[in-house]
């Protein structure tokens, strides 16, 4: 198959299909919901962090050559800072979390209807609600625009890794399926929050979701004319990967103390380790 087709696919699956089997959760009870998706943030934890150290990081410095290693190491560290800078901007991922710290309302303000008499209560909980549906709006907004360009460079990610070796492309594809389904989830859950209907809401969410299949193809063409950035491209994969996991993920995974979650977390994230590390092993034993 033609490297090309190659990409396609890969990133139609990591795009359309996470959107498509994220749906299936909304179809299912929140008992179940609730019971599944933390195994699924597991899983996607031990995923990102195999396929970034054990697959990315090595292709990266095995194709730039070890003389060059400390500036595939300069360039991961200028990902995870760049991650950084763009997720405070907003631009890149949205907050997956219900309430932000930035939209908690300060503590006086909370108090201030009760200090004015009933009628003034009343109106500082209709205005806490206005504030609370525009703050629902406005993080549908954010996430349709965070994932269409967040999904963008997950194509361009793929498709540098597939340039660089097939088997790699196809662990790195997975890797991103891996992270993608729980987000979806959550993101899926916000535009229901918002007001949006189910259909409405699938529909803007998967077609954000295929902005994938976009950055795969642009990503070809572009750099079938720069082989020589390809180790970078990948080291910023591996950055993305790394940051996603350790900033995103695994704090999540400290909320929840107790002993059984922890064990159980940690035979998920293995599961995730493992099921990129035999996959990338077995695919290159042939």
């Amino acid at each position: 198959m033609h490297l090309l087709s190659w990409i396609v696919l890969a990133t139609l699956l990591g795009g359309a299909f996470s959107a498509l089997t994220a749906s299936l959760f909304l179809v299912a009870p929140a008992s179940v919901r609730a019971r599944i998706l933390p195994h699924l943030v597991s899983f996607a934890t031990g995923a990102l962090l195999a396929a970034a150290l054990l697959g990315l990081l090595p292709h990266a410095i095995e194709e730039a050559g070890l003389a060059k290693s400390h500036a595939i190491g300069f360039t991961l560290l200028g990902g995870l800072l760049l991650f950084f800078v763009l997720e405070k901007a907003v631009l890149w991922r949205h907050c997956h979390h219900d309430a932000c710290e930035g939209h908690a309302l300060p503590a006086h303000e909370s108090h201030h209807g009760h200090d004015h008499g009933h009628a003034h209560a009343h109106a500082h909980e209709r205005q806490q609600q206005r504030h609370e549906q525009g703050r629902r709006n406005a993080s549908a907004t954010l996430i349709l625009i965070g994932d269409g360009i967040h999904n963008l460079l997950d194509g361009v990610l793929i498709a540098a890794a597939f340039m660089i070796d097939i088997h790699l492309g196809i662990v790195t594809a997975m890797a991103v399926c891996a992270h993608e389904i729980p987000q979806e989830v959550g993101d899926l859950a916000i535009l229901l929050e918002s007001g949006m209907s189910r259909g409405r809401a699938l529909a803007l969410n998967l077609l954000t979701s295929i902005t994938s299949v976009l950055g795969g193809v642009v990503a070809y063409f572009a750099m079938a004319l720069l082989q020589v950035a390809l180790p970078y491209v990948i080291a910023v994969a591996a950055a993305s990967f790394l940051y996603i996991a350790v900033a995103d993920l695994i704090p999540g995974l400290h909320r929840k103390v107790d002993p059984g979650s922890g064990l159980w977390q940690l035979v998920y994230i293995s599961l995730g380790v493992a099921v990129i590390y035999f996959s990338h092993a077995l695919a290159h034993a042939h």
